[in-house]
């Protein structure tokens, strides 16, 4: 740990946001085209994937995805955890800078938590039902 808590703050505040992103990949995999199907929107599907090919591949390879998703979300949970008391400058600006930023990783983290899972509600259990 570094003296002036920047460096962990700047670390769980990078980890929240490579966690977004993974945990959106999954949301583009299953969530969406699962959404628009069911709401009647095939035609609006069939037109996205015209539009951006990549995206069947990405659900080919929906598993993988997970895998490195839930890999990237249980590694900045730990982050998140380990930097959850970590120090804040003293300098009152930066402290309130620290603290915000803290604040904001953490929520960052969670609505990530909650995409994976809608991700996966998706892609392998309402499948099932």
């Amino acid at each position: 740990m570094s003296t002036d808590g920047l460096n962990e703050t700047k670390t769980g505040y990078i980890s929240s946001l490579l966690s977004l992103f993974a945990s959106s990949s999954t949301l583009i995999c299953c969530a969406i085209p699962a959404l628009l199907v069911s709401l009647g929107a095939g035609a609006t599907l069939a037109s996205l994937v015209a539009i951006f090919p990549k995206i069947v591949w990405i659900s080919e390879h929906k598993e993988a995805i997970f895998v490195l998703s839930t890999c990237l979300m249980l590694i900045g949970g730990i982050l998140q955890w380990r930097n959850r008391n970590a120090p804040c400058p003293i300098d009152p600006k930066q402290r309130d800078a620290c603290l915000k930023t803290r604040k904001l990783s953490q929520r960052i983290y969670w609505i990530s938590l909650g995409l994976l899972l809608i991700g996966g509600w998706f892609a392998f259990i309402q499948p099932l039902l």
